[in-house]
């Protein structure tokens, strides 16, 4: 009796995925860039920016150098496939083959300079927490070094206009850190983000160096432009720029494309922003009234007047 509902849902399902419509990409596992690989390359990813602490251990660091050249191999014999497709092409035409080798080239030559960076971020990690007790820790530890790293290598493809790839990248760390940085955000040295659960940082930010953000900050986008068709314009300048030495503390929202936060500027928590601030700025909520009270003069309840 339970044939007929299972054998009509099914027709019902087979006939969605005849309509058209974006959901239907019936041919996706062969001419989409497989999710799988490329997580598995933002592993290898990892095992480069930081042998030994990253991916699987090494034997001996006389082991480093042929280590590395095989990581380097297989990332390009696994990634060049999957750029080729983010192109569209599956099979890759020739033109596409060559394209994806010279950005993977071009990228795999950027790394070293890269790492330079990214120690530049640990070393405002472990300047930034007084409970860091170690740089080792910080590498293996903090979420946001992981969240970080993938985003600037993200971002490199990201602007040689490599599709789809580098938001896999993204929200593979997004999804490991609670770290959500668009692979477009451009952003400087000495990059410290502590804590990190919950931060959003949007396509279009630019953030200068030693920059330090706490948990619950959003960098995002104040309001959309519509077409006259009442669809959103699709990019342009959306979210705010953060410039040189800014510390924003923790849940504190700043929106919007024109929106500059001034070099040295403090921003407090909970505050939401959406206009610029001159650089040497201290931005802050007078605290509301508060009320400490024994519990027991009331039961352990609080009181019928809110605080």
């Amino acid at each position: 009796m339970m044939e007929a509902p299972v054998t009509d849902a099914a027709e019902d399902l087979l006939q969605t995925y005849a309509e058209s419509g974006g959901i239907n990409y019936l041919d996706a596992a062969a001419k989409l860039p497989s999710r799988p690989a490329i997580e598995s390359a933002c592993v290898d990813l990892m095992s480069l920016m930081f042998p030994g602490f990253h991916g699987e251990a090494l034997v001996h660091s006389s082991d480093l150098p042929d280590v590395t050249r095989s990581r380097i191999k297989s990332l390009h014999a696994r990634m060049k496939p999957e750029i080729g497709k983010s192109f569209g092409q599956s099979p890759t035409s020739s033109a596409a083959e060559t394209k994806a080798d010279e950005i993977l080239r071009w990228f795999m030559s950027e790394l070293a300079g890269l790492r330079q960076v990214l120690w530049t971020d640990i070393d405002a990690a472990y300047e930034g927490d007084p409970a860091a007790r170690s740089y080792e820790e910080i590498i293996v530890a903090y979420p946001a070094v992981e969240a970080i790293a993938i985003q600037r290598m993200a971002h490199l493809l990201y602007s040689r206009d490599v599709p789809l790839i580098p938001r896999l990248m993204t929200e593979w760390a997004h999804t490991r850190t609670g770290i959500d940085i668009h692979p477009g955000a451009k952003i400087g040295s000495h990059f410290f983000i502590d804590h990190g659960t919950g931060v959003v940082i949007g396509e279009t930010c630019e953030i200068g160096s030693h920059v330090k953000l706490y948990h619950g900050v959003t960098l995002g986008a104040r309001s959309f432009q519509k077409d006259e068709h009442g669809k959103i314009r699709k990019g342009g300048k959306r979210h705010p720029n953060v410039e040189d030495e800014v510390t924003i503390y923790p849940n504190s929202t700043v929106l919007g494309g024109e929106t500059v936060i001034g070099a040295r500027s403090t921003i407090g928590g909970n505050v939401f922003l959406v206009h610029s601030v001159p650089p040497d700025s201290l931005v802050f909520y007078e605290e509301k009234q508060l009320q400490i009270i024994e519990k027991n003069a009331h039961g352990g309840r609080l009181p019928d007047k809110e605080f």
